[in-house]
């Protein structure tokens, strides 16, 4: 985890520190025993490759939570993580690096809160974005 991060220091357009992953097949199976996603095109290529897919692609869910990790590591343990989504537009498959990243696209206080909203999304090593998202953080004050 990196520093704390404080509203402060933030303005729009600022970027979130990228959240580097690199999935192998391994990590999708036990993904597939941790979230009950058994579906065979997350970890049997023949399946895989029978239903047109380029090779077992990574779980949308995976992709999800790494985004969560991607906000949670950067609003710190004095941050707090007020809503966050995204949509799947693409696939993923092991092997390929795929990166965390945001922009802030917001800045404002609301109900006592410093909050700060953002674009966020994961995109593969041919930078496509196959995942899309928003988020917003509440960020404590200096001090």
């Amino acid at each position: 985890m990196a520093d704390q991060v404080y509203w402060e220091d933030i303005e729009v357009g600022s970027e979130i520190p990228p959240l580097v992953k690199e999935p192998d097949p391994q990590q999708l199976v036990k993904w597939a025993g941790a979230s009950g996603d058994f579906y065979q095109i997350h970890y049997d290529k023949d399946f895989a490759l029978g239903n047109n897919l380029p090779d077992i692609i990574v779980h949308g869910a995976l992709k999800s939570a790494w985004l969560g990790q991607l906000l949670g590591d950067w609003v710190g343990e004095k941050g707090e993580i007020k809503k966050y989504g995204c949509s799947y537009r693409g696939m993923d498959i092991p092997g390929d690096k795929l990166t965390c990243k945001g922009t802030v696209t917001n800045k404002y206080e609301a109900g006592g809160e410093h909050c700060v909203e953002c674009d966020i999304w994961l995109e593969n090593s041919k930078r496509e974005k196959t995942t899309l998202g928003t988020a917003v953080v509440a960020l404590p004050l200096k001090g």
